[in-house]
């Protein structure tokens, strides 16, 4: 059995701009209709959704089939978390709240078997080695692994020309919502200063080589981070995307049906 190829990786070092979405719902069925809508790739998010490794495993599972790729996001950077989720079947992660050249080569380094790095070695008994059936899995595993780093703070701006000149570390996000807080303001990317900021963070990422992504909710807004030179872009949440439906459909008909009482009251008179 062959190690299958990272498509996502292969695009972004080709430089082929990438739709994604992000997954919140922690659910292996909800992943797998959003598998279907024909993005790119999908964050399974283990920072903010109540995700742990066996619901990340179903998640990843769910969209084995799909054309998409699944993109996982830990909780933090742990070196042990980081071999589990490479070990259930991870090929590419977005490591959150990165602000140093140090802390991403240490991230690195957790994704590299000795004596290039220091994951742990127990790949026949994992999913990614399918068990040991994948041949030359440990000397092939590194050349399939991506690693995405996430720059959400001022000191990660900082430090981003050091970050993004860290070998083996494919890509950087930026992330507007906890950049934004830590410059003291709200809304994201709707604020001019943290654009501005994301913006020329985005031209350094791309001047040192690295593919550059960022989160950007709706259509417009993704369309302009494309545009500034985004490689990867996540356009949308899945679980906003249900709520926003389920509110507007239920405002719909309410006021239908309200509107509809009201003119049969009308007539009864």
């Amino acid at each position: 059995m062959k190690l299958q190829q990272n498509s996502f990786k292969r695009a972004l070092l080709a430089g082929d701009q990438q739709i994604g979405l992000w997954s919140a719902l922690a659910d292996g069925y909800g992943a797998e209709i959003c598998a279907g809508a024909g993005f790119d790739w999908l964050l399974l998010d283990g920072e903010h959704a109540p995700n742990h490794l066996r619901t990340l495993l179903a998640q990843l599972q769910a969209v084995a089939p799909y054309p998409v790729h699944p993109v996982v996001r830990p909780v933090n950077d742990d070196r042990a978390l980081i071999k589990q989720l490479l070990d259930i079947g991870a090929t590419t992660l977005l490591l959150p709240m990165v602000e140093s050249a140090a802390q991403a080569a240490a991230i690195v380094a957790a994704t590299r078997y000795a004596p290039r790095g220091v994951r742990g070695v127990g790949a026949g008994l994992a999913r990614a080695s399918r068990w040991g059936r994948i041949d030359n899995y440990m000397q092939e595993a590194e050349s399939e692994i991506c690693v995405l780093v996430q720059i959400e703070s001022r000191a990660g701006v900082e430090n981003l020309e050091a970050i993004a000149a860290v070998e083996g570390v494919d890509g950087v996000f930026i992330g507007p919502a906890d950049l934004a807080a830590d410059m003291g303001k709200s809304g994201g990317l709707a604020d001019p200063d943290v654009r501005a900021l994301v913006e020329r963070s985005i031209r350094q990422i791309r001047l040192s080589g690295k593919a550059a992504g960022t989160l950007a909710i709706g259509t417009a807004l993704a369309s302009e981070m494309l545009a500034q030179g985004c490689t990867f872009v996540a356009a949308g949440v899945d679980s906003t995307l249900l709520a926003r439906a389920a509110d507007q459909l239920a405002a719909s008909l309410k006021g239908a049906s309200d509107k509809s009482h009201n003119l049969a009251g009308r007539g009864s008179y």
